[in-house]
């Protein structure tokens, strides 16, 4: 079966543009706090994960974007960054083991800076119009888990109220749309529109048939190596 990404793209477009609308709002009220310019590339040093649907959304996009030898050399990038945060992850997971609070291991993790392999050699992004809504909202207030959190190259101060947007509704809207779309592939996986993947392991993977562990009519995995005739 050919799998139809079309609705649900739509449906994660109206959210972006949701995103856009609020910091749009957000700027036009504080346009002296809001730093955000060209080549401003401080939100490209994040580490952060995509819900399965946004995963889907910017690999959809940049394999039509980029072909050939440019793909390529974007690809080699992505490989180098995507180990870069592997290790970081193993460290995080072996001090968690190690009995290192969670709390602090989440602090390190939020300051670690790991460049975005969209990011070009002009500090611009090669995939601006298809960014995730981490990036679109960058810049002015958030909070997530209750904690509030801003950029620090704004005029925005701790401890003064200002217009904050809740990451942690946004980031359910996404689950529950990732696991809509995994019921309707009927995906064998249970748990996939549960997972989270960093940018660049979106980038890397293919997600075809196999992956996704859609099932044919017959009940067996399409693309599945082992089915015989």
């Amino acid at each position: 079966m050919a799998i139809d990404f079309e609705p649900f793209f739509k449906e994660y477009e109206a959210l972006l543009a949701l995103a856009d609308k609020t910091f749009e709002k957000v700027r036009q009220g504080y346009p002296d706090l809001v730093k955000c310019k060209l080549e401003c590339a401080d939100c490209c040093h994040a580490l952060f994960d995509l819900p399965l649907i946004e995963a889907l959304y910017v690999n959809y996009h940049f394999s039509r974007a980029f072909k050939g030898e440019q793909k390529d050399a974007l690809m080699e990038s992505v490989n180098q960054i995507d180990r870069q945060i592997y290790k970081l992850k193993r460290k995080a997971n072996k001090d968690l083991e190690e009995g290192k609070a969670e709390e602090d291991i989440l602090v390190e993790l939020a300051e670690a800076r790991v460049r975005c392999p969209l990011l070009n050699a002009h500090d611009q992004c090669d995939l601006y119009d298809f960014r995730p809504i981490t990036c679109r909202l960058y810049g002015i207030p958030t909070s997530i888990g209750g904690k509030g959190r801003t950029c620090g190259l704004s005029g925005f101060k701790a401890g003064e109220q200002y217009p904050t947007v809740n990451i942690d509704i946004l980031q359910t809207k996404l689950f529950q749309l990732s696991e809509r779309f995994a019921r309707a592939i009927k995906s064998k996986y249970t748990g996939l529109g549960e997972i989270l993947v960093p940018l660049s392991m979106a980038l890397l993977t293919e997600y075809n048939e196999a992956y996704l562990g859609v099932l044919t009519s017959d009940g067996d995995p399409a693309g599945d190596p082992a089915k015989t005739e």
